[in-house]
């Protein structure tokens, strides 16, 4: 298990670099955009560009975020609990966070085959949209192992 936990790492840093890279690309084409705009010159398919630079981020930094715990959680409520009453709620909430995503990266899986099979691209630059639709998804499925990596801690009394 410490095996794979370390590979899940890697990749959860590749994503989260590419996502990265994404949120640096939407700021320089916003800035050179609004730079060239007021020029008369603006960047044609900049909105396109940038919404789907923003799925890249949101989905590619969801399990490294998660790996870091850097998401908001109820510490306060958790702490009137007992020990055992902390792990069945981490618990409790990992399993539906797990079917959560599992379910978003299942429907999106399906959402980039439509959008595959539609031939359906941005309006303006015509961009396809079911990569974004598929890497997203794999994103989600992802996140799924954070959450049974966590469940995992949860019970070996590794996770605090």
């Amino acid at each position: 298990m410490a095996g794979s936990f370390s590979t899940f790492q890697r990749i959860s840093k590749i994503l989260n670099f590419i996502a990265g890279l994404a949120l640096t690309l939407m700021i320089f084409l916003t800035v050179g955009d609004i730079v060239l705009r007021s020029a008369g010159r603006p960047f044609v398919g900049t909105y396109e560009i940038v919404s789907l630079l923003l799925a890249l981020v949101i989905g590619f930094a969801i399990p490294q975020v998660s790996l870091d715990r850097g998401h908001v959680s109820m510490e306060f409520l958790l702490s009137k609990f007992s020990r055992r009453g902390k792990a069945v709620m981490n618990t409790v909430t990992r399993v539906m966070c797990l079917l959560l995503f599992f379910f978003i990266g299942y429907n999106l899986f399906f959402v980039g085959a439509a959008f595959h099979a539609s031939g359906e691209v941005s309006s303006t630059i015509k961009i396809p949209f079911y990569p974004v639709a598929y890497g997203v998804g794999v994103c989600a499925l992802l996140e799924c192992f954070v959450f049974i990596f966590d469940i995992v801690k949860i019970w070996r009394g590794q996770y605090e």
